[in-house]
């Protein structure tokens, strides 16, 4: 019987157990980037398209150290102060020239970047950050000054430079490349393309950032429109549907106003992080999640434990950077075992793993039923997430400073959340809300 597989390695570390990762399917909550993101049943896990240097990005934030790059140049590089912004790493899946047989992987197999020599496709396992979300409002805000890597062609070069010129970039180091946002009484989101940030001024930002952060203003609390739970707008059809443009979408002012003041208090603390950061991030982005149910939004906003930053279980434990420990370069050597993982007659993908591996420890955490602590907190609503994404591009240029466009992006960013938070706190300091009538 023919299977396709899906390879990492661990050194030295026994096979102890085998997992399931359950049928994927097309993310729903996708606003920006490459089409191809998948999402297992539950949604707790991203099956992303990967260029070899984005997957080498991501095996070095894990391990500190890759083939190519020595653990004195990432630390000099200033990398590890970044790690509570970036996506947690899980693993690589090889999909093979049969995976598009299988109906729960469809869509897999056109990953459209990482293609081996021998016929498979590579994709790399992320948590899913809105995971936990009831509503989640994301916006993908594409950072930097300069859109080409130093090895594109001349003419993409000269396209990209044109484009940079052409929107929001060159300017100010943003693009709105697209969002979406709940309303609580409906159940699909508002959509708003990547044909708006490519199209507005520089002086339009703080429209799109309104539209991003907009606020609902309930007349009174016998009056407040009842949350109905968040549906997939990826229909079977495979068509995307959106909800209609007459709903209001939008958190309360008061909810608002906590948001935006803890979300530029993070952007402070990742604009310091990257201050220090020696890399270049052509083509990354910040992405923006934020509760749009309003009983959810208003309980983590109520909470003083509410932590927006991803932070795992250890940042500066082992020799990698923290996310993971003891994780495996991107080439075997005969001192390492091979894990793979074969899919069922059912399309689920099973793995042997190893005792104490990365992904071991994620699966163990997801094993755990018992009501422990850990669980406990996921189980707690989250009022938003700021992380950086998008590495395909992103190089390490240790004693050449930090990447001056993407640091000229995240100041953009924080002046026009400031001004939007004091559109609300202004909206509030009026006490405009009891006017309005049922």
């Amino acid at each position: 019987m023919t299977t396709d597989s899906v390879s990492t390695t661990s050194p030295h570390i026994p096979p102890s157990r085998s997992h399931t990762l359950p049928p994927t399917t097309p993310l729903s909550s996708q606003v920006g980037g490459h089409a191809g993101v998948q999402t297992t049943e539950d949604g707790s896990l991203l099956l992303k398209p990967a260029l070899p240097r984005e997957l080498e990005f991501y095996q070095l934030i894990r391990d500190g150290v890759s083939p190519e790059i020595d653990a004195a140049t990432v630390t000099a590089s200033g990398l590890k102060p970044l790690l509570p912004w970036i996506p947690k790493f899980l693993g690589v899946l090889s999909l093979g020239n049969h995976v598009e047989n299988l109906p729960q992987m469809t869509a897999v197999h056109d990953l459209p970047t990482f293609v081996q020599a021998n016929g498979t496709t590579t994709a790399i396992v992320l948590e899913n950050l809105t995971y936990g979300f009831r509503k989640p409002c994301i916006l993908d805000v594409k950072l930097g000054t300069v859109l080409y890597d130093e090895d594109a062609s001349p003419e993409k070069k000269e396209r990209m430079i044109r484009t940079a010129a052409s929107t929001t970039s060159l300017s100010t180091g943003v693009r709105l490349t697209g969002f979406q946002v709940y309303a609580n009484d409906h159940p699909l989101p508002k959509l708003t393309s990547k044909k708006y940030g490519k199209t507005i001024k520089p002086e339009q930002l703080p429209d799109g950032i309104a539209r991003f952060f907009p606020f609902h203003i309930p007349a009174s609390a016998s009056c407040m429109p009842p949350s109905i739970p968040a549906a997939s707008n990826v229909p079977p059809s495979g068509d995307v549907v959106a909800a209609p443009d007459d709903i209001q979408p939008g958190l309360p002012p008061p909810i608002l106003l906590v948001l935006l003041t803890r979300l530029l208090e993070e952007l402070e603390h990742l604009r310091t992080a990257l201050a220090r950061a020696e890399v270049r991030i052509v083509g990354g982005s910040i992405l923006i999640i934020y509760e749009g149910d309003w009983a959810s939004a208003e309980e983590a906003a109520r909470t003083s434990e509410d932590v927006s930053i991803p932070i795992g279980k250890s940042t500066a434990s082992g020799e990698g950077l923290g996310r993971n420990e003891r994780g495996a370069p991107d080439e075997e050597s005969e001192d390492e075992e091979t894990m793979t993982v074969e899919i069922d007659e059912h399309g689920r993908l099973i793995f042997e793993d190893v005792a104490g591996s990365p992904i071991a420890e994620s699966f163990e955490e997801n094993d755990v039923d018992d009501g422990d602590e850990e669980s406990e907190d996921e189980d707690e609503p989250h009022l938003f997430r700021l992380s950086l994404i998008d590495f395909a591009h992103t190089r390490l240029v240790p004693g050449q400073g930090p990447d001056t466009g993407v640091l000229l992006g995240i100041d953009t960013l924080i002046r026009l959340i400031h001004e939007r938070r004091g559109v609300v706190q202004a909206l509030i300091d009026e006490d405009a809300g009891v006017k309005n009538p049922c």
